[in-house]
């Protein structure tokens, strides 16, 4: 798990994952990357979007991940850096 730092920001547990993260809704079940990346203003554009998976710095469910197309599904959770959105709250298993 990630925990927060005295400086609020998250810091990687054994697990790789992390608790530290907005809420993002989204209309349906599933988003591309791309744009979840856009929505939760982890990125200001397409362009950053895509240099930023390219540059292999973004991480879903704390797995590396350079697919822009790449489905999210509720519950996944994407983080850039110290910041992290989890797609449309908890996931239904």
């Amino acid at each position: 798990m990630w925990l927060v730092s005295l400086l609020g920001a998250p810091v990687p547990a054994e697990n790789g994952r992390v608790t530290d993260y907005n809420d993002i809704p989204v209309e349906d079940d599933g988003i591309k990357l791309g744009q979840f990346l856009k929505l939760a203003d982890l990125v200001e554009s397409g362009a950053q979007a895509k240099q930023v998976l390219a540059g292999g710095v973004v991480r879903v469910n704390g797995d590396v991940e350079t697919r822009r197309g790449r489905q999210l599904e509720r519950g996944d959770v994407v983080s850039l850096g110290a910041n992290s959105a989890r797609v449309g709250g908890e996931r239904d298993w």
